[in-house]
């Protein structure tokens, strides 16, 4: 298999320049939607990234035009129309071992947001220590119109970044939050031109890598410190509630409704 064939076989990319790695997502032809087997590839890449000493900051990216659309829908109409709880189960707990990761790895985590990042996928961006973003990104907690509850950690993160009432309005509206206003409210650090975007997230990697690990491991490990048993229980809860919200009639009319392209009718059951 040639290298071209291999890179498009695998669902995360991992590209080395230095101490930098960068884990790419490699569905690009989903905007980078979750499914199982991306979630555990993904998991794999940042524990390796944890424990390789030479690696001194990993850069999460998306291949292609999207970051990651959130939760892949064909699989989760499958996997609802099939009753099949336990492939969906499988996601949400790589999901929280994905967050987990982030949070115990002892080197920084920067979210290169280069496209839309939806549901899940707005979550794993605010699972990482940075953020920055092109231009061209939106950022929007998309689950409710599909009847689900947000996982990823969502609800653990985007409170204590943006405050409880505009996390709130996020969630239950599912506002499509523009590159710069997700950088007004505090969601990324940065905002630059797709044009330049490679090159600032590369040197963003590189100041970072650059810097002195011991303290920055210390600084990581003291904020989040006795949260890290907090993010455990929220994820937890998180993923038993979205269960519920998986089997309920509400979840799947608002699947049929985003297949049919219209605005779903929730019964509360």
């Amino acid at each position: 298999m040639s290298v071209t064939q291999q890179a498009a076989t695998q669902l995360v990319l991992e590209e080395r320049s230095g101490s930098v790695l960068t884990l790419r997502l490699n569905r690009p032809e989903k905007l980078n939607a979750l499914n199982p087997a991306l979630c555990r590839e993904l998991v794999h890449g940042l524990l390796r990234a944890g424990e390789d000493k030479s690696v001194r900051a990993v850069v999460l990216t998306g291949a292609g035009r999207g970051f990651c659309s959130g939760g892949d829908i064909n699989f989760m109409r499958d996997a609802r129309n099939r009753r099949a709880v336990d492939e969906f189960k499988e996601m949400l707990e790589t999901g929280k071992e994905i967050c987990v990761a982030i949070a115990s790895m002892p080197k920084l985590v920067i979210a290169a947001v280069n496209g839309p990042a939806a549901g899940g996928g707005m979550s794993l961006a605010l699972a990482c220590d940075l953020r920055i973003a092109s231009e061209p990104a939106i950022f929007t907690q998309a689950f409710g119109q599909l009847g689900l509850y947000p996982d990823f950690g969502a609800t653990f993160f985007l409170p204590r970044l943006v405050g409880l009432s505009r996390a709130s309005e996020l969630f239950y509206t599912a506002e499509r939050l523009s590159a710069e206003e997700a950088h007004r409210i505090g969601i990324v650090a940065s905002v630059f031109s797709k044009e330049t975007f490679e090159d600032e997230t590369r040197k963003l990697a590189e100041r970072v890598a650059a810097g002195p690990p011991l303290a920055y491991r210390d600084v990581k490990r003291t904020m989040v410190g006795d949260a890290h048993k907090e993010l455990q229980d929220a994820i937890d809860e998180e993923n038993r509630l979205q269960v519920h919200c998986f089997l309920s009639e509400d979840c799947a009319e608002g699947l049929t409704a985003y297949f049919e392209k219209r605005a779903p009718n929730f019964r509360g059951h």
